[in-house]
């Protein structure tokens, strides 16, 4: 069967590379999901935080257990309390290890795509600068320069470009 590759072959292949935990940030997951798991009623919640917790201690993550710190740190970065309760220092391994999972992967690519973007105004006369709420913390931020005109969408997704107009 050499040369072929089976469904379970291509969705390994997809999956993303566990992540690595040490140190602060391995401090950090474990205890959140030690307070959250105090917390939580729900038994499925439970038992995917249960999970969590030891993927944590034996300093990986993977699969559901990424997605479920993923949540975790996105809510405690979004809300303040990672800072507030594990102070900057705290703060700052919780975001290095968001960035290495999926999403916090998915939002850094986006802001190096708006970039590229942005790089084509470099060396244009600035005509316009604005920026417009468009909904509960969703914004367009629109720049234009010697004709061109980029808007870019910021919003719980990421910065994603919403228009370009020449």
């Amino acid at each position: 069967m050499s040369g072929t590759t089976t469904t379970a072959d291509a969705a390994e292949a997809a999956a993303p590379a566990p992540v690595k935990l040490s140190g602060e940030a391995r401090e950090v997951a474990l205890a959140e999901a030690q307070h959250v798991l105090a917390h939580v009623q729900d038994e499925r919640r439970r038992a995917r935080l249960a999970e969590l917790i030891a993927d944590v201690d034996e300093g990986e993550v993977s699969g559901d257990s990424a997605q479920a710190l993923e949540e975790l740190l996105e809510l405690g970065l979004v809300s303040g309390r990672l800072r507030a309760v594990y102070g900057p220092e705290g703060e700052q391994a919780a975001i290095k290890t968001f960035r290495k999972l999926p999403l916090g992967k998915e939002l850094t690519e986006g802001a190096r795509e708006i970039t590229g973007a942005l790089q084509s105004l470099v060396g244009r006369e600035l005509e316009k600068v604005s920026i417009s709420s468009v909904g509960p913390g969703a914004y367009v931020v629109t720049i234009g320069a010697d004709g061109l005109e980029l808007s870019v969408r910021l919003d719980r997704q990421g910065a994603r470009l919403h228009t370009v107009s020449l």
